[in-house]
């Protein structure tokens, strides 16, 4: 359960978020809660491989093992938490993770209310960041310690890790928070902190986390410190989240159905000089077309739509020209909706 302290400056609010304490805690990721229990049960943790998208939990969800395996007392010195995205090379292996496996366990210490199995935990966040040399490099160390420790690799992206690696965990997807969830939460936080949001401010939240709680409590803590004791509005959270507002795409939508292709290019020009993201503006302008928002397409229409959504966004993340690829996409779009 995430707790914030809106008297603390913006800049420390992160480091006051308390993550959850237990397994039990954690929302929306049913698989492995259940599998997870049944390890604290027998003692028998297999490495483990979370992943999925940033903000589902995947780092909470060992700490709250950790926990619940070593108790408060001896968590901290028997995991350890490294995130590969600041040291990728082999040397992250050969040093730390080495140094830490060989390491033996103290049973004086031990806690007799908790399980204390016999091997230390390897948290390794943002995995997928790590060349692979590196990644082979930690495959034989896992091979190594075995009997002594269990590793957690984190990730975004499975298929960046390289396949001995995989076949030696059991992997678990971490999928985005249901609307539902992050409401309740994001309520829950704003009933004990007494923040006012005004109306539609939450469904902007949800809208710009888009699944992601650690988002959606950042946007939260920081229209919370921005506006003191007045309502969060709409128009807030969209600026934070680098949003377009609703009555914008819902002009562009009316400049596609039957603007010129002069319109459609000084709208185009006008979205980038306001410094709205053109990568942001293709995710959005997906959220329209699936839902059919502001417009009443076909299916068949939607599909042809969504595949040169997917072409524009492949390029741009590919490093096309911003502005070239929302005219030549919004172009697109205009003649498939006029059909």
């Amino acid at each position: 359960m995430f707790v914030l302290c809106f008297d603390q400056p913006l800049s420390l609010s992160l480091s006051y978020y308390s993550r959850p304490k237990t397994i039990d805690d954690i929302s929306s990721q049913e698989q492995a809660v259940a599998v997870l229990k049944k390890a604290l049960q027998s003692n028998n943790l297999p490495h483990l491989l979370f992943y999925g998208p940033p903000g589902t939990g995947k780092t909470s969800t060992i700490l709250a093992l950790a926990q619940e395996l070593y108790g408060p007392k001896l968590a901290k010195s028997r995991t350890l938490e490294l995130n590969a995205s600041d040291e990728r090379g082999i040397n992250i292996v050969r040093e730390k993770i080495k140094n830490f496996s060989r390491s033996t366990l103290s049973a004086s210490d031990s806690d007799s209310k908790y399980p204390n199995p016999p091997y230390k935990i390897i948290i390794l966040d943002e995995a997928d960041s790590m060349t692979k040399d590196a990644q082979s490099a930690l495959r034989r160390t896992m091979e190594t310690y075995s009997k002594t420790t269990r590793f957690c690799i984190i990730c975004n992206y499975v298929s960046r890790i390289i396949e001995p690696i995989t076949s030696r965990c059991a992997k678990f997807r971490f999928k985005p928070l249901p609307t539902e969830d992050l409401t309740s939460r994001l309520e829950m936080i704003c009933n004990k902190e007494n923040v006012q949001l005004a109306s539609g401010t939450m469904n902007a939240l949800i809208k710009a986390s888009n699944g992601d709680l650690r988002k959606a409590i950042t946007f939260l803590q920081s229209g919370a410190n921005l506006h003191k004791s007045e309502s969060i509005t709409v128009g807030t959270i969209n600026e934070m989240a680098g949003r377009i507002p609703d009555e914008l795409m819902e002009n562009l939508v009316k400049i596609l159905e039957s603007g010129t292709t002069n319109d459609i290019e000084q709208v185009t020009q006008d979205l980038m000089n306001s410094g709205y993201s053109a990568e942001l503006l293709v995710s959005q302008l997906n959220e329209v077309i699936a839902q059919n928002e502001f417009l009443n397409l076909s299916t068949f229409q939607q599909s042809k739509i969504s595949q040169v959504l997917g072409t524009a966004d492949f390029r741009l993340i590919h490093g096309a020209d911003e502005h070239v690829q929302i005219f030549n996409l919004l172009l697109q779009m205009g003649a498939i909706i006029s059909e």
